[in-house]
C-alpha cells in the first residue's frame, strides 16, 4: 500500500503544486489528496484543477471553490468576488464537475491511525457526519467560550481536537503550519509568497516548497 501525500491550500500556484509533489518523490501508488483551496488568488486555477482532474488526485471543497462554483452562472455582487467569477469561466466543462463533485471532508481509514481532510475546520465533540457545513469550508477557531468562530481569535480549533481521527486541514494562512497532538494545519501561504506543504502519511513527514514568487498580499487571507 502506497503513502498519502496531503497537499495545503494551492491556490492557483500549479508550478509549486509539481515541484512539491516532486520533493516528495511522488510515485505511481501514492494517493494524492488537496485539502481545498485550488483555486483563486494565484496564477492559473484552471491549470490546478485540470492537473489534479486528469492525475486522479482526490481532494475536499475549499471555501474559494465553493465561491467559485456559485460564480459559474451569475455575476458577482462585490468586486472582491470578481476573480472568482474570472475563474469560473476559465474552467472547462469537466473541470466544474470534477469540483462539483468534491465532498466536504474525506476520511482515511489506516491499520495505525484514522485521518481525515477537512479545508476549514471540526467541531470537538460533534460527529464527522453532523458537522456544519460553514464550518467545514470556513472554520479556524474556538471563542472562550468553546462556540466556533471563522476569523483568528486566541485558540485554534486544531489545539483542542483530540481525534480520532487526526485531521489534516488547510484554510489558515495567517496562522501558517499547525502542528498538534491530533491535527495538522497545512496552509503556509504559498499564494503569498511564503511555501507550499506536504504531508506524508503514514509516516507524518512535513515536505514543503518555496513559493515562486508573491501572487496576493497575505493581508487578502
Amino acid at each position: 500500500m502506497g503513502r498519502t501525500i496531503f497537499v495545503g491550500d494551492v491556490h492557483g500556484c500549479i508550478d509549486e503544486l509539481k515541484d512539491l509533489l516532486m520533493a516528495c518523490g511522488q510515485h505511481d501508488d501514492d494517493q494524492v489528496i488537496l485539502v481545498g483551496d485550488l483555486v483563486a488568488k494565484g496564477p492559473d486555477s484552471q491549470a490546478v484543477v485540470q492537473f489534479a482532474r486528469e492525475s486522479r488526485f482526490a481532494a475536499v471543497l475549499g471555501n474559494h471553490d465553493d465561491h467559485v462554483l456559485q460564480l459559474r452562472d451569475r455575476a458577482p455582487k462585490s468586486a472582491k468576488r470578481a476573480e472568482h467569477a474570472q475563474v469560473a469561466q476559465s474552467l472547462s466543462v469537466a473541470d466544474v464537475a470534477w469540483l462539483q463533485a468534491l465532498p466536504l471532508y474525506l476520511e482515511l481509514p489506516h491499520s495505525e491511525l484514522p485521518v481525515v481532510a477537512v479545508h476549514g475546520g471540526l467541531l470537538p465533540g460533534v460527529p464527522l457526519a453532523e458537522q456544519p457545513r460553514k464550518y467545514l469550508l470556513n472554520l479556524r477557531s474556538l471563542r472562550e467560550d468553546g462556540t466556533p468562530s471563522r476569523k483568528i481569535e486566541p485558540r485554534p480549533w486544531g489545539e483542542v481536537w483530540h481525534g480520532p481521527p487526526h485531521a489534516v486541514f488547510g484554510h489558515d494562512a495567517m496562522r501558517g503550519l499547525q502542528l498538534y497532538d491530533h491535527a495538522t494545519g497545512l496552509d503556509t501561504g504559498c499564494v503569498y509568497g511564503q511555501r507550499l506543504t506536504g504531508l506524508i502519511w503514514p509516516q507524518r513527514q512535513l515536505v514543503s516548497v518555496p513559493a515562486r514568487r508573491n501572487y496576493a498580499p497575505l493581508s487578502d487571507a
